[in-house]
């Protein structure tokens, strides 16, 4: 879901890790399951859930201050 909202905003990037092949990102991150998702280094969230969850936790990242990205 992260690499669709990539496709769709140029201000969007997303990656995907296998982490059994970078522990040290692993363990900066504090994976423990997955999928975990980190947003902007400041929100991060373990497991799938709807695209309206992604997008709550994207416009968070963008907008710390509560106010809204649009």
């Amino acid at each position: 879901m992260a690499f669709r909202f990539a496709i769709e905003s140029d201000k969007i990037t997303a990656d995907g890790v296998e982490v059994t092949g970078y522990p040290e990102l692993a363990q900066k991150y504090c994976v423990s399951s997955v999928p975990k998702t980190v947003v902007g280094e400041t929100v991060e969230f373990v497991g799938a859930g709807p695209e309206s969850m992604l997008l709550k936790h994207v416009q968070q990242a963008a907008a710390p201050d509560g106010s809204l990205i649009v």
